[in-house]
């Protein structure tokens, strides 16, 4: 099964007691409709999700994160604390494709732009910029 939604939090790396790593995060898909009344209905589905195979991916899936998933979708009931049944949607997770993130890294390329620029030699004053006959 495939399919698409954002991140309602970042992802969390747990170490089960066998030493195996699984990244679990939560996904929110939408879906739009209209009812026999021609009504629009929007309907937004939750998914847990577990990701087994690498646990390094959970840098990348962070709140808000667009992200295409394939795998097996289940359900899971249980009875609650207060004694009310639960049921939930999970997603076992086999690939995982990033197609944005919601977070900003504008501040985070500029200070690795300054340290690039230093590491490959470029001229620290605007000194080359003289010779330069643009009109801007």
């Amino acid at each position: 099964m495939n399919i698409i939604g954002r991140l309602t939090r970042d992802a969390e790396v747990r170490t089960l007691s066998n030493k195996k790593q699984v990244v679990n995060f939560s996904i929110a898909t939408n879906d739009n409709y209209r009812n026999k009344q021609g009504e629009r209905i929007e309907q937004t589905t939750f998914f847990d999700c577990s990701y087994w195979i690498s646990s390094k991916v959970a840098e990348l899936l962070t709140k808000g994160t667009l992200v295409e998933l394939i795998g097996r979708v289940y359900t899971r009931a249980w009875i609650g604390k207060d004694g009310e049944a639960n049921a939930g949607l999970n997603f076992h997770t086999s690939q995982i494709k990033l197609h944005s993130s919601h977070k900003r890294t504008e501040g985070k390329s500029t200070s690795v732009n300054k340290k690039n620029d230093k590491e490959i030699g470029q001229p620290k004053s605007n000194e080359s910029d003289k010779d330069d006959d643009l009109p801007f």
